[in-house]
């Protein structure tokens, strides 16, 4: 009977510790917040399912991310050139304000290849696009950022129409990678001197 009276015990008090683990199990992860969902007309030209469309992006840090966009192929091999995979991947909760190919394609080329042949240009270029903070849609009508560079980018508009610096148009914004926000955007940006 008293041997009874412990395993009933014991068992109780296993139950008591299942249940809480098991309630654990079951809750939903908690998140960092409302995740946005892009906006603009070059989203559709996004590929539609693997790791280059908008849900596969959002698995891996940003510059490994933008590996895996083909409409980002140039930004990336000039992030490469500039040595900042390991710097954009490891920052965290940051903006780019990331340059479509079509956008690199509006520099001439000579002016380009310089660009691309000077590391020390091209890290400040691309530095340029980074903001350290995360910036969505809502922080888009009338916002100031300051970037990695240590210049200051300004957004303007409403909807899903934005400008950054009067100059550049977000073709495609709000795409969420593990550790940044990312703006696709029609023109590349050039830090004052």
């Amino acid at each position: 009977m008293i041997i009874n009276r412990l395993r009933g015990a014991a068992l109780t008090g296993a139950g008591a510790l299942l249940l809480p683990l098991a309630l654990v199990a079951v809750a939903p992860a908690a998140q960092a917040g409302p995740v946005a969902e892009p906006f603009g007309p070059a989203c559709a030209s996004l590929p539609t399912k693997g790791e280059g469309s908008a849900a596969g992006m959002a698995d891996d840090p940003v510059a490994t991310a933008a590996s895996n966009n083909p409409e980002l192929s140039v930004l990336v091999g000039a992030v490469q050139k500039a040595g900042l995979v390991d710097t954009l991947n490891n920052a965290q909760n940051i903006t780019v304000f990331a340059p479509t190919n079509d956008a690199f394609g509006k520099i001439p080329k000579a002016d380009l290849d310089k660009i691309l042949n000077d590391k020390e240009q091209l890290t400040d270029l691309l530095k340029y696009h980074v903001v350290g903070e995360k910036v969505t849609v809502g922080k888009l009508p009338k916002g100031t950022f300051t970037t990695l560079q240590g210049g200051q980018v300004t957004t303007a508009g409403s909807g899903t129409s934005f400008e950054v610096n009067d100059s550049a148009s977000i073709v495609c914004g709000d795409v969420a990678t593990k550790n940044a926000n990312v703006h696709l955007i029609d023109t590349v940006l050039m830090p004052k001197s």
